[in-house]
């Protein structure tokens, strides 16, 4: 009975020591990469800022995006709450000191395979730049295709919300839908339209840009 203990004690011990160890080399291995990590995302914003204003890129304009304070009104919270859309950093746009408009990140919790995080551009007046999404994890061939599909169906529309149809866009605010995903669709959607109420929100707030 002894000896058992001692063994008992021993194994206890040596998986003690392995639990240590694996978490201090976790640490380790988390503090040298979190600096390239953030790197990397500091990187990935500033691509999904400049993909959202791709008429100021096309005219050669070295656009500056800086993060301030937007806080969303109750009627817009109202709103995000109904889709499960969050909005997240909101940049504003410049180049030379001239106001271009504002990117907006914006996050759907109901996408088919899990949250979708895009980044809305929207024009000093109110037209819809581009959109650009950095996480997106849906179903191969089919929600998948979002960024190829449905995001350049939002550039260049001046609306105030969009909705999606299976019957073939006509109308303005209109995006045709992924065929067989439209879980998809609807979260990429909701998520545009939510980063655009922000957007005009700030708009129509009244701050003057010269």
């Amino acid at each position: 009975m002894k000896n058992e203990k001692i063994t008992m004690l021993k194994e206890a011990g040596i998986l003690f020591a392995i639990t240590l160890l694996a978490g201090l080399l976790l640490g380790v291995v988390y503090e040298v990469t979190k600096e390239p990590r953030k790197i990397q995302q500091e990187r990935l914003v500033q691509e999904a800022c400049i993909a959202a204003f791709p008429e100021a890129k096309a005219q050669g304009k070295a656009l500056q995006f800086t993060a301030i304070e937007a806080v969303p009104s109750q009627e817009t919270l109202s709103a995000l709450a109904e889709t499960m859309v969050e909005i997240g950093t909101v940049y504003e746009a410049k180049a030379d000191d001239v106001f271009y408009g504002y990117v907006v990140e914006a996050i759907s919790a109901k996408g088919y395979g899990g949250k979708i995080v895009l980044y809305v551009g929207v024009t000093a007046d109110g037209t819809v730049g581009g959109v650009s999404i950095t996480e997106i994890s849906e179903t191969p061939g089919l929600g998948m295709e979002a960024p190829s599909v449905l995001v350049p169906q939002f550039a260049g529309r001046k609306v105030t919300e969009f909705t999606y149809t299976k019957k073939g866009a006509v109308a303005e605010n209109e995006v045709d839908a992924i065929s067989s995903a439209t879980i998809t669709t609807r979260a990429v959607t909701n998520a545009v339209n939510g980063g655009l109420k922000m957007a005009l929100e700030l708009l129509e707030g009244g701050t003057l840009h010269e």
